[in-house]
């Protein structure tokens, strides 16, 4: 092992844990202000290196699972940023290349699941199936909203939102893959999915509720 993959392992290791409280910093912080904003950014660039860290490893190894994984994981992270960036404008060639990219690799960690191969790393077929599935899902659904925007003018803060936070899911399943050991294998990476995909959906309920009552509020002192 070089003393530069001991050196990129250890980066890697530092900023994910760093990103792992870093994001509840910028979720507990007030939406829009300066703490969210500057906690925010920090998750991004932790992010960021954390990606590139991996898919270093990934490759020195190699082992293609924890590079598509990285590429995976990183997508959540960049489209949020995005979304909150872009607002309601259309995508650029940025966005495209990005989600396009993350969609083939989503489709090859379905590919790997469904025909493991010989002499390469694979946790358990259901997590790269699972983990390919989901990339799928997203980016397809990333796509059709690029082709029709929408009217809503808050839909840009809930896919912010959504994309922070399955990036921040991502981050979990890394750090119990891990370090919880004592979980099956495939609960191990499966769990921060099982239980962050449902709080995502609450959460973002629960913003658009909140973001109904002000405007009725709003429209009632008129």
């Amino acid at each position: 092992m070089s003393l530069l993959f001991v050196l990129i392992r250890t980066l890697h290791i530092t900023c994910g844990m760093m990103a792992l409280f870093l994001a509840p910093a910028a979720m507990l912080a007030v939406k829009g202000g300066a703490a969210h904003r500057r906690w925010g950014r920090l998750y991004i660039w932790m992010m960021g290196i954390v990606a590139v860290t991996a898919m270093y490893m990934a490759v020195y190894r190699p082992v293609v699972f924890l590079g598509l994984v990285a590429i995976f994981s990183s997508y959540f992270a960049f489209s949020g940023y995005r979304k909150a960036v872009r607002k309601n404008r259309p995508p650029e060639a940025l966005d495209w290349t990005a989600t396009g990219l993350t969609m083939a690799g989503s489709v090859i960690l379905i590919a790997l699941g469904l025909h493991p191969p010989a002499g390469q790393f694979l946790p358990a077929p259901a997590v790269s199936i699972t983990f390919g599935i989901v990339g799928v899902v997203v980016t397809g659904i990333d796509v059709l909203r690029f082709l029709q925007l929408s009217d809503d003018e808050h839909k840009w803060m809930y896919l912010h939102m959504a994309g922070m936070l399955a990036s921040y899911i991502a981050t979990v399943s890394a750090f119990s893959a891990v370090n919880f050991m004592f979980l099956p294998v495939i609960l191990r990476w499966l769990w921060p999915t099982i239980v962050g995909v449902p709080g995502i959906f609450l959460w973002i309920a629960q913003r658009k509720r909140l973001m109904n009552n002000r405007e009725h509020i709003g429209n009632a002192t008129l």
